[in-house]
């Protein structure tokens, strides 16, 4: 189709030679193996947003109390009731397949879009998706020009909610609001939309190769057919969606800042088999000069700046084509 990457001739060596399990860089064996590609499902803790609404102390407390508690324990869980309409929801999809659709070569143009991994040496690290990563600055130019409303829309409300999150997980250990207030603002925060086209070895890629999200917080709204897996007790495991649910998972800076109390966690998304899969992802993170810095001592991770993290990243990616995180910065 000729609104799809060039994926089967940019990348026809790797193709030729797929990775066997027993060849694979063991540098990356622990969290890339493709062995285990099948594995079983998995129902996150799954935290009803609208009982926080209620008039009622005792609700709200437990809610808040869930959601600390999955963000600590797994660094993941599914938001239902999040006030996000289905109608929304389906336009905006709509919007983004329209915007996927369009030739290849006038997408290849937009500084916004990218595709596959121009750093890959091996299969093992080819992402097999192509993606819109638009700063919330930047929606609304977008917007005039390929009509992302609906997409727009999504990404204010999704910011209310995020700030409600932040707050609830802050407060618990002992991190200010006004820290994200601060920090998090919408020319540091993005969306990313993801479109997953159909593979010739699924069995052997990934859609995203596995990482943990260098954010304080990330909102994911996933394809009804799924395809997220995460690394839960050391096994892959496949996140079950629910229907109109928002995925939140912690991310790298909230580890950090939280002392290891959330945990960030290691996902991956398969590669599409039969048939074209869509997700939108809205990340929060800091401004560049922002310090992540642990409240609690004795501190696991030095102090850094989102930037030394973001430039640390990128030092890893072009010389060993995947990313090393938070171990790079232990104290």
């Amino acid at each position: 189709m000729d609104h799809d990457p060039p994926f089967l001739e940019t990348y026809k060596a790797f193709l030729k030679n797929p990775l066997s399990d027993d060849t694979e860089d063991h540098h990356y064996h622990h969290h890339t193996s493709h062995s285990s590609l099948l594995v079983d499902s998995w129902d996150p803790p799954a935290i009803d947003f609208a009982r926080l609404l209620l008039d009622e102390d005792r609700d709200e407390e437990i809610v808040k109390k869930e959601m600390i508690e999955a963000a600590s324990k797994w660094g993941l869980f599914q938001l239902v009731n999040h006030k996000i309409s289905q109608e929304l929801l389906q336009s905006m999809m709509l919007e983004q397949m329209k915007l996927f659709h369009q030739p290849f070569m006038n997408k290849s143009l937009l500084r916004n879009y990218r595709w596959g991994n121009p750093f890959a040496t091996n299969l093992s690290q080819l992402s097999w998706s192509e993606a819109f990563q638009i700063r919330l600055t930047d929606i609304s130019r977008m917007d005039e020009q390929k009509n992302l409303r609906s997409v727009e829309t999504f990404a204010t409300k999704v910011t209310a909610l995020v700030e409600s999150i932040v707050e609830i997980l802050a407060h618990r250990v002992n991190i200010k609001s006004t820290y994200f207030r601060k920090n998090c603002l919408p020319n540091s925060c993005f969306l990313r939309m993801n479109r997953y086209p159909q593979s010739p070895l699924s069995s052997k890629l990934f859609g995203l190769m596995p990482h943990s999200d260098s954010s304080f917080l990330t909102i994911v709204y996933q394809h009804k057919v799924g395809g997220l897996q995460v690394l839960k007790d050391t096994k892959w495991v496949a996140v079950n969606p629910i229907p109109n649910a928002l995925i939140v998972i912690i991310g790298d800076l909230f580890q950090a800042l939280s002392n290891g109390a959330y945990r960030s966690i290691t996902h991956r998304v398969v590669a599409a088999e039969k048939i074209e899969r869509f997700s939108v992802a809205y990340f929060c993170c800091p401004s560049d000069d922002t310090v992540i810095q642990s409240y609690n001592e004795p501190a696991i991770y030095r102090k850094f700046t989102f930037r030394e993290y973001r430039h640390q990243i990128e030092k890893d990616v072009k010389q060993i084509g995947d990313k090393v995180g938070l171990s790079r910065f232990l104290a």
